[in-house]
């Protein structure tokens, strides 16, 4: 089953510019070198508890998804055992909130060497 997960990164973390990110999931099955991880980024706005509720009436997150000035996106996403490395890029004036959604897919993808 394809699991995914948000993380959010507040402006005390201080991203800007380039950051090489390391993010270790304890799912099961575990993330390996062959797994398939996506990997996408946005900046965001805190809100606190509860600002998203869902159908049941529960807090779902504590932020929303903005389309702020800065620009945010991933690059060179490495999976590895427990885990997945990525370059998350910031263009902004200052920090900014980012979150991060990570989806590993089941499976391992077929492999093809380009000739």
């Amino acid at each position: 089953m394809t699991k995914s997960i948000r993380v959010f990164y507040g402006k005390e973390h201080g991203l800007i510019g380039r950051k090489r990110l390391d993010f270790k999931w304890g799912i099961h099955p575990p993330i390996t070198p062959l797994s398939i991880v996506h990997v996408s980024a946005a900046e965001a706005t805190e809100h606190g508890a509860g600002y998203v509720i869902g159908p049941n009436g529960d807090a779902l997150q504590e932020f929303i998804f903005s389309l702020g000035d800065a620009d945010v996106w991933v690059s060179n996403v490495s999976p590895h055992s427990g885990g997945v490395a990525f370059i998350l890029h910031v263009a902004a004036a200052g920090p900014v909130d980012v979150v991060v959604t990570i989806t590993v897919e089941d499976g391992m993808p077929q492999q093809f060497r380009a000739t």
